[in-house]
């Protein structure tokens, strides 16, 4: 992969651009949490060839929104599978809507 191949992928949401420090920073949060989220399953980023963390921006996304529910008083292992839920009930209700355009305008 060439450098302007990297450079176009960085508008792919699963593109892992961000290093664990640079996400933490992002997030407003730390590296410890990363980690947690990761031991939780949550998200499970990308290694880079020398073995470090490397995160996606659906994948910062995602534990924002853990970060949330934790500031909030949520524990992480809850906090990571609410928003497991949320994930799975979103790609549900994409899907569900559709199976409804295609029963509106069938080919």
């Amino acid at each position: 992969m060439t450098a302007d191949d990297s450079f176009n992928r960085l508008d792919d949401d699963d593109y892992p651009a961000y290093t664990m420090g640079r996400a933490a920073d992002m997030l407003g949060t730390t590296q410890g949490f990363l980690r947690a989220l990761g031991e939780a399953r949550l998200i499970t980023p990308l290694r880079s060839e020398g073995g470090h963390r490397r995160y996606s921006r659906y994948q910062l996304r995602i534990a924002a929104r853990a970060r949330e529910l934790v500031d909030q008083g949520t524990p992480i292992e809850a906090a990571c599978r609410i928003v497991i839920l949320e994930d799975q009930l979103e790609e549900a209700q994409r899907i569900n809507a559709e199976y409804r355009r295609a029963a509106e305008f069938p080919r």
